[in-house]
């Protein structure tokens, strides 16, 4: 049937190119017949010249036979001599009446005056015809014009001969076409479909290779979209438990990061399980939970030495014991120069746009290198095969990549930047540029919330480092190592487990407005941070002072609290940003406060989860104004908390949420009216409007929650492993075929 559509078309518009033809080539030939007949003329004319003069005076019969003589040629069938008033002097026997001397000449008048020679081709009842006019001149003066009359028949007899010619040809030819398709369609096709089943196995050739990313990006899509309807939707901690039993036959995931999830701090009591404020570990908590495997991380409370064995590891969360944490211990001086020192005071400012200069020390970098050797060792003692998943965590562990590749080349090693990753220029302030880039290519993916941060990594490697960029498949390949670059925007678990228990929103609204000395029905703003300048603290408590200075109804009624746990309070920039918040936080209740009102409550403390998301869920409005952030986990934990659908988010453009909750006030923190006035809407919002906000919120953060990420970076992972596997297996094929062996 396919055949049958194919040899029709193809027979149609070989039809169509042959008429096209036909006419193309009647009328070339038709004006080539024409420009030879006018030349025949001139020529005829010429050579009778000579008698024709002699004889345009003299009787009409001796004319006559002047004109008679030039109709002996074959195609010449009549010939008239015109006076030069329009008289007809003679003429042959066939001369058509119908074209006298005086209208000839006046057409030749008008259509080219002043030319030597004219022709038309008219139509007789007998067929067409071709008449030429040629003027005769004597001493100067015009004696008049001789036309001739040619015949065209034979033209017509020649146009039929081709127009046969050319549907002989064409039936021929369609025939001989459809042949030779339908031949080559065939082998084509057995060609292709081999080149395409090896292309799908793995050795795609060049051209091939768009094709195939494209077939196995849409079977991935409608994988996932099977899974989810399996799954009921959401993606869950069993649901990202099936994926890794799915893609990797189960095996244990092995996480760095620099802060473990539970800490142990000795108490006068016992010994405390604290939850360290971290938006790394509230993403990453919830995805080992799922899939088990071992967390390396610095111990740094007082009593982790206590509880670990004697492997230094501890089994958690208490009482579920799901996955181990294995502890790293450092000396205060590797701390001090590793963390506080290049991680903190170098990294840290260079990638956020917070206008904050990094400082870089040797001393610091040799700590870093240190560091990361000893915890790239730890992740290889915990592994429990040669080609483990790695999954390598934010910018403290830059180098460990590279060490870890140097241990276990066949390791799929992930690392996720946590930060925003500047771009070229800036990252070329690090005296050790090349030396992260190197460290960071030694994984297998390298991950970031945007694709704004992968654009500004792969800039920084082209600037850097001898390397080839396929901006293609946003990958960078250093001779057979290929690192693939990809956004994966972090998010939160769903749902949270922190809610499990918590009070309701009636309860937590009263309960918190009771502790902090307000009224029922105050309304209530709240922020949670880590006290860091990246934050934006001091920029929120001041559009909270823009926003009481120009809407004097809500002194007395509306109170922020902010939330701040202390940090790298071993830096000088972090005290002195701990002093001038306290000063800030004091001028302006100073400059509000009445009675026993406080515009400004500052709880300079760490909180553990389920105390922070009962604020959340007491607040009217929560505000997140980063001055540069890779995601900002706390407005996604805001809406999380929502349940009841109320409350609103405003949230800083400079955030990396702000491209996902785009129904959350967005501002420019920097800019005080506009967050103060932001705030003023959030507090005037109708109870529909802050429904319909949050409901599309909620909706989003329950969709592309932390286990879709995980379960995302994971099935790359997995498909990237099987495109090595086969690789390997063809060059080991390769080689075994050139020596014989196979």
């Amino acid at each position: 049937m396919r055949a049958g559509r194919f040899i029709f078309v193809l027979v149609a518009g070989l039809a169509l190119l042959a008429i096209a033809g036909y006419f193309g080539l009647t009328q070339t030939t038709r004006s080539w017949f024409e420009r030879d007949l006018e030349l025949r003329s001139t020529l005829a004319v010429a050579s009778a010249r000579q008698g024709l003069m002699a004889n345009w005076g003299a009787a009409s019969t001796r004319l006559s036979e002047t004109l008679t003589d030039i109709t002996r040629d074959e195609r010449i069938m009549a010939a008239a001599a015109c006076s030069s008033t329009g008289e007809l002097l003679a003429s042959t026997d066939a001369y058509p009446t119908q074209f006298s001397c005086r209208s000839v000449l006046e057409r030749m008048q008008e259509e080219s005056p002043g030319s030597p020679t004219w022709s038309m081709t008219p139509e007789l009842p007998s067929g067409p015809i071709h008449l030429s006019v040629t003027r005769l001149d004597g001493a100067g003066d015009p004696l008049g014009a001789i036309v001739l009359v040619h015949d065209l028949s034979f033209v017509s007899r020649r146009e039929a001969t081709t127009r046969n010619l050319l549907t002989l040809a064409f039936f021929v030819m369609a025939l001989a076409a459809s042949l030779f398709t339908l031949l080559a369609v065939r082998f084509a096709w057995r060609g292709w479909t081999s080149d395409l089943q090896r292309a799908l196995t793995g050795a795609a050739p060049r051209e091939f290779q768009p094709l195939v990313r494209d077939v196995r990006e849409l079977a991935k899509r409608l994988a996932m979209e099977h899974e989810r309807e399996a799954w009921g939707g959401l993606w869950s901690p069993d649901r990202l438990r099936a994926t890794l039993t799915q893609h990797l036959q189960g095996e244990r995931v092995v996480i760095l990061a620099n802060r473990e999830p539970y800490i142990h701090e000795k108490r006068p009591d016992g010994v405390a399980v604290l939850h360290p404020a971290s938006g790394l570990v509230t993403a990453l908590e919830p995805v080992m939970r799922a899939c088990s495997g071992v967390w390396v991380a610095h111990g740094s409370g007082t009593a982790d030495r206590e509880t670990v064995d004697e492997h230094d590891r501890v089994r958690v969360p208490p009482g579920e014991e799901s996955y181990s944490v294995r502890r790293v211990w450092l000396s205060e001086e590797e701390e001090n120069g590793y963390y506080y020192g290049f991680a903190n005071e170098g990294l840290w400012p260079l990638c956020h746009v917070a206008h904050t200069r990094p400082v870089f020390r040797s001393e610091d970098y040799e700590h870093y290198v240190r560091v990361n050797q000893k915890f790239a060792d730890a992740v290889c003692q915990e592994v429990d095969s040669d080609d483990p998943i790695v999954m390598v965590q934010d910018y403290h562990f830059a180098l460990a990549p590279n060490m870890i590749r140097s241990r276990l080349p066949r390791a799929t090693i992930i690392s996720f930047w946590h930060i925003p990753w500047p771009n070229a220029e800036r990252i070329g302030i690090c005296p050790w540029r090349e030396e992260l880039l190197s460290g960071l290519l030694g994984s297998s993916i390298v991950g970031f919330h945007t694709q704004q941060h992968c654009n500004n990594f792969l800039d920084s490697v082209d600037a850097f480092m001898e390397s080839r960029i396929d901006r293609e498949s946003n990958a960078v390949v250093q001779g057979a190592r290929r690192t693939l670059v990809r956004p994966y925007p972090i998010s939160i678990e769903w749902p949270v487990h922190w809610l499990d228990g918590a009070p309701s929103v009636s309860e937590a609204r009263a309960g918190v407005r009771a502790e902090l000395g307000l009224a029922k029905d105050a309304l209530l703003g709240v922020g949670i941070d880590r006290l860091d300048y990246t934050k934006g603290i001091e920029e929120r408590l001041s559009a909270v002072d823009t926003l009481l200075a120009r809407h004097p109804d809500l002194r007395g009624k509306f109170s922020f609290v902010q939330l701040a746990a202390p940090s790298r309070t071993k830096i000088p920039m972090y005290r002195e940003l701990n002093e001038r918040v306290e000063a800030l936080a004091s001028e302006i209740n100073a400059k509000w406060s009445q009675g026993s009102y406080r515009p400004i409550i500052l709880l300079r403390s760490h909180h553990e989860p389920a105390a922070v998301f009962r604020y959340y869920r007491a607040a009217d409005l929560c505000y997140v104004s980063s001055l540069h952030d890779g995601m900002n986990l706390v407005a996604k934990e805001f809406v999380a908390a929502r349940d009841d659908e109320r409350g609103v988010l405003v949230l800083s453009q400079f955030t990396g949420a702000a491209r996902d909750l785009t129904e959350a006030l967005i501002v420019n923190p920097y800019d005080l009216r506009q967050a103060s006035d932001a705030l003023a809407a959030a507090l005037d919002m109708p109870v529909e409007e802050q429904r319909e906000r949050m409901r599309s919120m909620r909706r989003l953060v329950s969709e592309f929650n932390v286990y879709r990420w995980a379960g995302k970076m994971l099935a790359d992972a997995a498909e990237l492993r099987r495109k090595e596997r086969l690789v390997g297996r063809f060059s080991s094929s390769a080689v075994l075929s050139r020596r014989g062996i196979a």
